[in-house]
């Protein structure tokens, strides 16, 4: 039988061979050294008596403005992670969302020796092969690693080290660990890394690992403030860790269940291509005991996952953070673990001198000073198995902001507590919380689930003993911040999301610990039988959103999305005309209400949006051909209907109720036309999109009368948003510009026929949007005088013109 390795892992068995050489090689090597002939210099010559040094992985020596590295020959043709992180960053950088602990990359490297050169290669772990295939060497020549780095060999240590200088590495502009990306060297116009003002600030080895820090400062022509005077500087942080000899098995990924991966190619596949597959990313739990863990009992892992707060963090917030991060527990004893993760707070200097944020040993909740309005959860990965190493969660100060806004705009109408900027600290602390929460589930290997939040009937998410035990979805790791469902007098309701069953069931499916199955192909059918046991109930189904499956979107929440935005709108009328009293205060401006009032609009466009997906829109189930039943369904036709009665009522009417005179006039003189305008035309263009209207044709010609059809979508449109002219009334000034952009939009279909567009040729849209035209033009003169108002007239005879052009210059 093969045994299979990847490539990485058979070149290193093809330089085993050269090790016995090259050590006697070394050993000649440093004994030359010690002679006055040498091509090397003696080992007191270049680690003077004035070195810094330090012991670890490499002893690292810093000599003067020089660091030199001495690596053992042990440790040459081994693999190591090097991880590239901005440890302090320059003022409103990369606009907020590049900040002190963000990743710049990763790589996996070796330390090769070359003759009188230690080379560093990059290393690829996505090709592999069965050791003794032929074709191994073909995967070989065709993936040939990159040299990052070259340094000379400038003398040997006692024990045979080689030592390089290794200086110019960090203090030269090299592409693969520096900050700057190809689009901000273009944005700020950076010329030249300066060499007089870029230097190593620190070297610090440990057992298995090494810290560098080094200053880099760029000539920048327009930098993002003025006062940072044409520069640009950065501390970075260079972290190289030891990879393991004794490597995690690895576990294949399934689509059916969400997971963060990494892709694998087999070229020794019987499946006359290379064989694509992905393994999960996920953290080394090991039950201590595993006799007691097959039993059932809970059992510790051997090695805990361990998150610090950064010393940073503000101390009334340190519970909150702990708490979400501990919440992963009651998942992790799902999957057999008892305190499988742990929140602790910083280390004093006494309790831990070494304790830096950036040291890839320690994995910290990153707490920082910005105003992004933002949270993310990376992680670093051993690319080989899929081993998360560490990571590090980084909240943004300005977050608070967002919670606090939302929290009002979506729970006012119903929460007395939502009523004020200055949110109860126990409702803000849940919702810190609960983004800690979600971050670290990115952090362990779960990415975003928006299928989760459509698995609940919406109702329930107005019941207090429902939403108290289940939450608004049953998973975190989908965006449902707030229950907006619920109503005034709906009691006792939760307004938080919260973890839910899909969380359980996922950390289990990933991390439950199967002894008896001794490679990824031996656990797979006990992984695949846990999904077929769910299948059916949607708590357990995964998405992601893609704006075709309605179920799987953003925000949204229940399982009716058009019902949950007509509550959601429900709320936000009583909520407008009392934001002027809870975002005010005496002696204040209106740079709040100002502030909450534009978000609140946004909100509004989302629910909008929520209801526009269902139309053209195709269900996904994410099955194996094992399974019965089609994984995608059309977005049943009434439902589809439904849809479009919503946005004619809703998002095509003039909106008076957000149009509140007495808050508009608080902060601005003008701008309410162009605004709605701005948010109608939007939705109207989305909503008569070429993917959507291709998807709704060819749903007719595969179901025909079952079908919502391309031609009843513009029909129900025209009827409603010329309501007025089939009925003979004034339109307002809103009406005018959204029958506007629907005569611009259908016009433009034809305007691209005429450029030759092959989308818009080659499909039905353009004689759809030509007879749409055609039939709105004979109404238009038809009824135009209809009504007594004058600009309505008017109004209807520039439409006509429109057309006439649209159709001229066709």
């Amino acid at each position: 039988m093969l045994k299979r390795i990847t490539l990485v892992a058979f070149a290193t068995l093809l330089s085993l061979g050269c090790k016995t050489q090259q050590k006697a090689t070394a050993s000649a090597d440093a004994a030359k050294a010690k002679t006055k002939d040498s091509k090397f210099k003696l080992y007191n010559e270049v680690i003077t008596k004035e070195a810094v040094s330090d012991s670890g992985l490499f002893t690292t020596h810093r000599v003067d403005e020089k660091l030199y590295f001495e690596i053992p020959d042990s440790l040459l043709n081994k693999d190591m992670l090097l991880v590239s992180r901005i440890a302090k960053v320059p003022s409103e950088y990369g606009g907020g969302y590049v900040n002190a602990g963000s990743k710049v990359n990763e790589q996996v490297i070796r330390w090769e020796r070359r003759g009188n050169k230690v080379d560093v290669k990059v290393i690829s772990f996505e090709n592999e092969s069965d050791t003794e295939s032929p074709i191994t060497k073909s995967v070989l020549a065709n993936n040939f690693y990159p040299i990052l780095f070259s340094a000379d060999i400038k003398t040997f240590s006692k024990d045979s080290s080689a030592v390089v200088d290794i200086t110019d590495f960090f203090s030269k502009d090299i592409s693969a660990i520096n900050p700057v990306s190809s689009r901000s060297r273009k944005q700020y116009g950076i010329k030249r890394l300066d060499s007089d003002r870029s230097y190593i600030e620190s070297a610090n080895a440990y057992p298995m690992n090494i810290e560098v820090k080094h200053v880099m400062t760029y000539e920048a022509e327009d930098p993002p403030s003025r006062d940072q005077a044409g520069t640009l500087t950065f501390l970075m942080n260079q972290s190289m860790i030891l990879l393991p000899d004794d490597k995690m098995q690895p576990r294949l990924a399934d689509p059916r269940v969400g997971w963060f991966t990494l892709r694998k190619y087999d070229y020794d596949s019987d499946e006359l291509k290379s064989d694509d597959y992905r393994i999960l990313k996920r953290w080394r739990l090991v039950p201590k005991d595993i006799e007691a863990y097959k039993r059932g009992e809970l059992v510790e892992p051997v090695k805990p996952i361990v998150y610090y707060l950064d010393p940073a963090t503000p101390m009334k917030w340190r519970p909150y953070f702990k708490q979400g991060i501990e919440d992963w527990n009651k998942a992790f004893e799902g999957a057999g673990f008892k305190n499988a993760i742990i929140a602790k707070d910083p280390p004093t200097a006494e309790e831990d001198p070494e304790f830096s944020p950036e040291d890839v040993r320690y994995s910290v909740i990153r707490y920082v000073a910005s105003t992004t309005r933002n949270a993310v959860g990376p992680s670093v990965a051993d690319p080989r198995t899929g081993e998360i190493l560490e990571s590090d969660v980084i909240w943004y100060h300005n977050h608070l902001r967002s919670y606090r806004n939302r929290f009002m705009i979506e729970a006012g109408a119903q929460n007395p507590d939502a009523r004020t900027l200055n949110t109860p600290e126990e409702e803000i602390g849940e919702m810190m919380r609960m983004v800690i929460a979600h971050e670290v589930g990115h952090a362990i290997g779960l990415p975003h689930n928006m299928k989760a939040s459509s698995a609940y009937p919406t109702d329930s998410l107005r019941v207090a003993s429902f939403t108290q035990k289940y939450g608004l979805t049953p998973s975190i790791m989908d965006y449902a911040r707030v229950n907006y469902v619920a109503q005034p007098g709906d009691d006792g309701v939760r307004y938080i999301r919260m973890m839910g069953p899909y969380d359980m069931y996922a950390v289990n499916w990933g991390y439950r610990y199967l002894p008896e199955a001794d490679s990824p192909e031996a656990e797979k059918e006990t992984l695949d039988q846990w999904i077929l046991d769910k299948a059916d109930n949607p708590w357990y189904q995964f998405g992601s959103s893609d704006g075709v499956d309605p179920r799987s979107q953003t925000e949204s929440l229940g399982d009716d999305n058009i019902k949950a935005s007509e509550y959601g709108l429900a709320n936000l009328k009583k909520v407008v005309p009392n934001l002027i009293d809870w975002t005010t205060k005496d002696g204040y401006d209106y740079d709040s209400l100002d502030e909450v009032y534009g978000e609140l609009t946004g909100l509004w466009r989302g629910y909008i949006y929520h209801v526009i997906t269902n139309v053209g829109g195709y269900y996904e189930t994410i099955k194996t051909a094992d399974q019965d039943g089609a994984v995608y369904e059309p977005v049943p036709k009434e439902i589809q209907e439904r849809a479009v009665r919503f946005l004619n009522d809703h998002a095509f009417t003039t909106p008076d109720w957000l149009l509140n005179e007495t808050l508009l006039n608080r902060i601005e003189s003008t701008g309410a036309i162009e605004r709605i305008e701005s948010l109608q035309s939007r939705a109207l263009n989305g909503l008569l999109s070429t993917s959507r209207l291709n998807r709704m044709a060819e749903n007719t010609e595969n179901n025909g009368a079952a079908a919502y059809t391309p031609l009843e979508l513009m029909t129900d449109l025209r009827t409603g948003i010329f309501s007025e002219l089939y009925r003979g009334q004034k339109t307002d000034a809103y009406r005018r510009n959204l029958q506007r952009s629907f005569i611009d939009i259908a016009s433009d279909y034809i305007n691209k026929e005429k450029a030759n567009d092959d989308e818009i040729l080659k499909s039905d849209v353009s004689a759809l949007m030509r007879g749409t035209l055609s039939r709105l033009r004979n109404d238009l003169r038809n009824r135009k005088n209809a009504t007594s108002d004058g600009m309505t007239r008017l109004h209807y005879e520039d439409l006509i013109a429109r057309i006439d052009l649209a159709f001229e210059n066709n």
